[in-house]
């Protein structure tokens, strides 16, 4: 039950009706009279008390003896709270080094770090949403990006900070890459310090436009197996996208925002995309010059699948390998579009092993049946049969029944 009316001095969470898995939490301070708990919550009779012995737990371990925490749950899970708390007691501690101890990694940890893998999708995930973070392994996505930028409000940047780095340890995102896009500039450096020991793959970094705002991030991760993938969305970053390529052996990809990048050439997406082709372009041929993959960028309509499927067909042709997703609906299209067909696959495989044949036998000329082939044909059919084996579509073993 409420206690008192006053008004909290600090606050941090969501609050409102049509919140759900969320806390609100307000502080305000006091010199005196102990610590006190204000507390509502939506599983009163389920974990009230328990809930309430957690949070007093915490703030006793933080060093906060007087005062008065105001709480209204809405169903928040253990990690909710703790970096709701986390982010609220910074603010009445006035210190950002503060960190709760988190739960125990769910699943069987991290899986391991590969520059190489596939990254057809990635599934954005707004930093500040629980909600959103809890399922999003389930839809098996390549990767998952869990945002600190464009979707999370300036008023909740901080908040949000606390939120991934708990889910970054609580949550089992199963075989995802996880993903982090920070902010940019001296934002995006305090978010990469905040998570310092938060365990995540890849660092998304946003608004790129020249290579020493990559390079301006090495000294923080000096000490952690953490790859980049730079975001083109600018005209600038565009003209030096082979530049931003070459400025870190972290970089295993670079991606464009074509929404941004519109808005800086003062033009209006169209579905077609003619006024983004050189861009797409520049971008895809300075990725490919420095052995990295090149990704597209979203497609913002998720009602619209036939204009996805259309997007990725475009994509696929000019050479991007992967698209950005912001809805889960859209990761199993993605999949489907850029997955060679099974005409595709048998060819492949039968110049796969032509190819195996003729070098056994020491031979410099790969023929099937009485065709020459052509290295870059036996390139892109290795790529092929590569890419169906990790996408399971072909066994390991695909040349056991082969024939």
């Amino acid at each position: 039950m409420a206690t008192t009316l006053a008004t909290p001095v600090f606050h941090a969470g969501r609050r409102g009706d049509e919140i759900r898995g969320d806390v609100w939490m307000g502080f305000l301070p006091a010199d005196s009279g102990g610590l006190q708990l204000d507390f509502t919550s939506k599983l009163e009779s389920m974990y009230g008390q328990s809930t309430r012995d957690f949070l007093l737990t915490l703030c006793n371990e933080a060093g906060v003896e007087h005062g008065t925490l105001f709480v209204e749950d809405k169903g928040a899970y253990p990690f909710v709270l703790r970096a709701r708390l986390e982010s609220l007691l910074q603010q009445v501690l006035d210190d950002s080094g503060l960190r709760l101890h988190h739960e125990a990694p769910l699943g069987d940890g991290l899986p391991p770090v590969e520059p190489k893998r596939m990254r057809r999708s990635r599934l954005y995930l707004p930093g500040n949403e629980a909600k959103y973070m809890l399922n999003a392994a389930l839809h098996e996505p390549d990767g998952i990006i869990l945002d600190l930028e464009d979707s999370v409000a300036p008023a909740a940047k901080f908040d949000a900070r606390a939120m991934v780095r708990h889910a970054l340890h609580c949550l089992d995102f199963g075989d995802c890459e996880r993903m982090v896009r920070i902010n940019q500039g001296e934002m995006g450096m305090e978010d990469l310090a905040y998570l310092k020991d938060a365990p995540f793959h890849l660092v998304l970094i946003p608004k790129v436009e020249t290579a020493e705002e990559v390079q301006a991030l090495e000294p923080i991760v000096a000490d952690r197996d953490l790859l980049f993938m730079p975001i083109i969305e600018s005209a600038k970053g565009v003209l030096n996208a082979d530049a931003i390529a070459k400025a870190s052996p972290r970089i295993v990809a670079l991606t464009l925002g074509l929404e941004d990048l519109t808005a800086d050439l003062g033009v209006v997406k169209t579905p077609g995309g003619k006024e983004t082709a050189f861009a797409c372009s520049w971008v895809i041929h300075a990725a490919k010059a420095n052995g990295l993959q090149a990704i597209d960028s979203v497609y913002g309509n998720i009602a619209d699948e036939e204009g996805l499927r259309h997007s990725l067909r475009e994509a696929k042709a000019k050479g991007f390998e992967g698209k950005g997703c912001v809805h889960p609906r859209q990761i199993r299209v993605v999949h489907e579009e850029f997955a060679p067909s099974a005409a595709e696959i048998e060819r492949a495989c039968k110049i796969t092993r032509a190819f195996e044949e003729a070098e056994a036998k020491g031979l410099g000329v790969v023929s099937l049946g009485s065709k020459m082939i052509d290295p870059p044909v036996v390139k892109r059919a290795l790529t092929v049969v590569s890419f169906a084996i990790r996408a399971s579509l072909i066994e390991e073993n695909w040349r056991t029944n082969f024939k």
